[in-house]
């Protein structure tokens, strides 16, 4: 993009941060390519024609029929049960037949890897790539959980000075809190053992396989890492972070992000000399095998013994007791006792299991996002991505990370992952979005009694949002002024939100920042938000659409997440109705009944 285009954007937007003062008028547009077939971009999303040029008349009309029943309320309440009853009434054959129709032609790609292609090449001729996922869920009850060491609220609450955010909770006793009550944008894992983990591992793998062989090398796949392993661990070794994030305060003072604090082996050696362990042996070993970074910022542990040498997790995150100098372990296992040696054996498979995957998605040049889980999950989750990244991505991201921006501290998190990129010199890949567990985070916050971990609102929650989006592209602008690679910092821009879309396609001109360069992309749901995504493909910029696929009786689960999700956006499900009957208007009017996509478009990054 060159410099001479971006007072043409600022126009459009009406100043240096302002999406939300776009006009509604159709003049509100910004080209971003000289390509030939690149459309210019009317920042109202409110192009019927942009919006459906993909989508054959039979399809917009389908598309108009699902919108139209997710505005029903009571059958967006029942739909999971009218589902479970079409199927037995139909029998699954010819059930499966009317939903291809309707809801499974409208949110699902197709049922494997072969019949998935036709919608993906179109959608590439449209400018559009593919992100996939393998969507076939079980439908599982918590019995099947192995919840042996799950506390009851009131036995947690008996012992308040026990009591931390990460507790791990029977979910029977308190339904609020349960993982699957009222979720409709995320799917829930189970541990049912280890040969279950082995087997989503497995399914993983197939989707990077799909990926390659579908996408061009554009695509990506994603994964959860509590289907790789027991979440109770995870838990645990959130605990365990929290506990050394506690621990690192006690000793040095310092409080907030460590970056800023820029603390070395010698404030430890300082503070331990100070409690007159400096002569301890085992304290001594501990100083020693502090791991610094380029900067001399130190981790108080050698995560890289944990991740890449399978070393015992009690062994490494351990610490020096401050009156005694003994080591002692911050993780433990149940009733507060040590790991067993079975706990340790499931973490080390967890480990291997990413391994696996992150190993085979680099060898084959495609992209992983690892998504983002409850908070009482999201410590671990995020330190072991991190670390993930710090392996694979040495010469592009390969891992990308989620960052919920309905945190409180999604700009701390953010700003120290960058930070650690930046000395450990790894590439950083992260997609924004703003949560799916909210009622659930701030119910299990009530519960326990501790600090809710959610912005107070939606507004704060959009401020969050565009102050780490700000964070990374501020971060890349200075990559790319220093001539260095602006691609070690990659983030994509997860939202059906147009006002964050305009706020970040408003940024990328006001940093001269062109969309070619590949540095930020956008992403919305297959069957949601078309008139986003499509307009952005077609004027040039990297967009993609989350794909799902699976056999259509497999998919019901997914399916029943999507009408809720729709059924809870009235408005959205207005506007894009409005949109869809203009558009057929439009054909029928025009006398394109009969219309046949066909696309001359080129996404971002498709040799």
């Amino acid at each position: 993009m060159s410099a001479g285009r971006v007072p043409r954007v600022l126009s459009s937007l009406g100043g240096p941060h302002g999406p939300n003062s776009v006009t509604s008028s159709s003049s509100a547009l910004l080209h971003t390519s000289s390509a030939d077939q690149n459309e210019k971009l009317d920042l109202t999303f409110l192009d019927n024609e942009a919006a459906y040029k993909s989508k054959k008349t039979s399809e917009v009309a389908r598309a108009y029929l699902v919108m139209s029943l997710c505005g029903i309320k009571p059958l967006v309440d029942h739909n999971a049960k009218l589902m479970k009853l079409g199927q037995m009434i139909l029998g699954k054959t010819l059930f499966g037949m009317v939903m291809k129709q309707t809801f499974y032609g409208h949110f699902v790609a197709g049922e494997d890897q072969e019949r998935i292609k036709p919608t993906i090449s179109r959608m590439q001729s449209f400018g559009v790539k593919s992100i996939l996922d393998y969507s076939v869920e079980v439908d599982e009850s918590e019995s099947k959980e192995d919840k042996k060491q799950f506390k009851k609220a009131s036995e947690v609450k008996s012992k308040p000075e026990e009591m931390t955010q990460y507790t791990p909770l029977d979910e029977v006793e308190h339904k609020e809190i349960d993982r699957k009550h009222n979720l409709s944008s995320a799917r829930v894992f189970f541990y049912a053992g280890e040969k279950e983990c082995d087997a989503n591992m497995q399914t993983f793998l197939d989707c990077i396989d799909a990926v390659k062989g579908s996408t061009g090398g554009t695509g990506f796949s994603a994964i959860k890492i509590t289907a790789l392993g027991r979440p109770e661990i995870l838990i645990r070794l959130s605990d365990c972070l929290e506990k050394t994030r506690r621990y690192y305060t006690q000793i040095t003072g310092k409080k907030g992000m460590v970056i800023k604090g820029k603390v070395d082996k010698a404030a430890f050696k300082e503070a331990f000399k100070a409690k007159n362990l400096d002569t301890n042996i085992e304290v001594q070993n501990f100083v020693e095998q502090m791991v610094g970074d380029s900067e001399g910022v130190i981790n108080l542990f050698d995560w890289s013994s944990l991740i890449d040498q399978g070393k015992d997790l009690k062994y490494v995150l351990r610490v020096p007791n401050l009156e005694t100098g003994k080591m002692e372990p911050l993780i433990t296992g149940g009733d507060d006792g040590a790991l067993t040696a079975q706990e340790e054996e499931q973490f080390r498979n967890m480990v291997q299991r990413l391994h696996t995957i992150f190993k085979y998605a680099k060898e084959q040049n495609v992209r992983v996002m690892v998504d983002a889980e409850q908070s009482y999950f999201q410590p671990a989750i995020h330190r072991l991505a991190v670390e993930m990244m710090r392996t694979y991505n040495t010469t592009s991201a390969i891992v990308f990370n989620t960052q919920q921006c309905y945190l409180k501290k999604a700009l701390k998190t953010v700003t120290l992952d960058l930070e650690q990129a930046k000395r450990q010199g790894f590439y950083y890949g992260a997609k924004l979005v703003r949560g799916a567990y909210m009622e659930q985070e701030r119910a299990r916050a009530n519960l326990l009694g501790y600090k809710d971990p959610i912005n107070a609102d939606y507004d704060a929650t959009s401020a969050m949002y565009h102050s780490v989006l700000d964070e990374c592209l501020t971060r890349i602008k200075a990559l790319k002024d220093a001539g260095d690679d602006p691609q070690k910092v990659g983030i994509m821009v997860a939202s059906h939100n147009a006002d964050t879309v305009r706020y970040g396609v408003g940024r990328m001109a006001e940093l001269d920042l062109d969309p070619q360069e590949r540095v930020l992309c956008f992403a919305q749901l297959l069957g949601m938000c078309d008139q986003i995504t499509f307009p952005l493909g077609q004027s040039g910029y990297s967009v993609y659409k989350y794909v799902p696929y699976g056999p259509v009786n497999e998919v019901l689960p997914y399916l029943s997440r999507r009408a809720n999700e729709n059924g809870g956006m009235l408005t959205k499900i207005a506007m894009e109705k409005s949109l869809l009957k203009k558009e057929l208007m439009r054909r029928l009017l025009k006398g394109q009944i009969f219309y046949k996509p066909q696309g001359v478009y080129k996404p971002v990054g498709m040799d």
